[in-house]
């Protein structure tokens, strides 16, 4: 018996009552209350310290690369701060945590769907990066949405509703977030190794500091994407409901995209580029922040219920 049934089987024996939420029955499990600030803090400490050290890095060897030393090092940059959050995040699925090859899995076909499908049709097809940023400001939050956001966002639900949405493994409403997380992740780490190639390794310090804003970005708005997706396999919801969630994402991935546009050109249409980029980066910051804030309290709210077996 998992640990899930043996927590289920003891909550019943207690005759623990269930109670209702959004049309499903749980009953509470408070005991079941993970420490999910200790794992973000700790995340973020590091990704704080990866950025100084990389920082200190460029400037301390001032380093030039060849193809192959820029590939390894755009590998490295990129993948670290992947790696990082995704352990911390998986260990918020206290309660029954996903099988880690699935997880692996799941960032492995994220990674290959941004290079065979996400970049080519954003970069290629659209070219969004020779006219979107001289666009006007609606033009830019419009393009973004339509285009990259829904592109991206589509393409990361692809990864989990064509492939794990369909395991036995897939049995919690948090699985959703946990899943689209790691794809979210794998997407970013493609989209990073590709701007540090295509930027030739010039100013890793603040490269860095895009790396990690655009991993924790991909991997929170996935997660959005994520509980419209756990929520849809498990409850009955209209046929809007998981578009609704891919349009919210998508409108966070365009807000997003505008904010760190901000950052990498320091305009803001007045003012000097330092207002602009700081600008830039504190609104990213705080788009980021919020949606992972959403996100760790509902993974929370739904970590401190407990599906009453009676109803399965």
């Amino acid at each position: 018996m998992s640990e899930f049934r043996r927590h289920a089987s003891r909550l019943q024996a207690q005759h623990i009552d269930p109670v209702e939420v959004d049309g499903a029955r749980y009953v509470p499990a408070s005991w079941l209350r993970s420490s999910i600030w200790q794992a973000d803090v700790a995340s973020l400490v590091l990704l704080v310290v990866f950025v100084l050290f990389v920082t200190v890095a460029e400037r301390a060897f001032q380093p030039r690369f060849s193809n192959n030393g820029l590939l390894l090092t755009g590998l490295a940059i990129s993948v670290l701060p992947a790696v990082v959050w995704l352990a911390f995040f998986y260990r918020r699925d206290r309660r029954e945590p996903e099988p880690k090859l699935l997880v692996l899995q799941q960032f492995v076909l994220g990674a290959l769907l941004a290079s065979a499908v996400g970049i080519p049709l954003v970069e290629n097809i659209f070219a969004v990066p020779t006219w979107l940023g001289s666009s006007p400001i609606w033009a830019q939050l419009l393009g973004g949405l339509l285009i990259v956001g829904f592109v991206q966002e589509f393409v990361k639900y692809a990864a989990v509703r064509f492939s794990v949405y369909n395991s036995d493994e897939f049995d919690e409403l948090t699985d959703g977030i946990v899943y689209t997380t790691a794809a979210g992740l794998g997407f970013a780490t493609i989209l990073n190794i590709h701007f540090i190639i295509a930027s030739g390794g010039v100013a890793l310090g603040l490269a860095a500091v895009r790396i990690v804003l655009t991993t924790l970005a991909h991997a929170s708005f996935a997660g959005v994407t994520g509980y419209f997706l756990g929520r849809e396999k498990f409850e009955d919801h209209p046929l809007w409901w998981m578009p609704l969630g891919i349009f919210l994402a998508a409108s966070l991935n365009s807000l997003f995209y505008y904010f760190r546009g901000l950052l990498a050109q320091g305009s803001l249409g007045a003012g000097s580029t330092i207002v602009g980029a700081w600008a830039g980066l504190i609104l990213a910051v705080l788009l980021m922040a919020s949606v992972t804030a959403v996100l760790s309290y509902l993974i929370r709210r739904d970590l401190a219920l407990l599906l009453d077996p009676a109803v399965e």
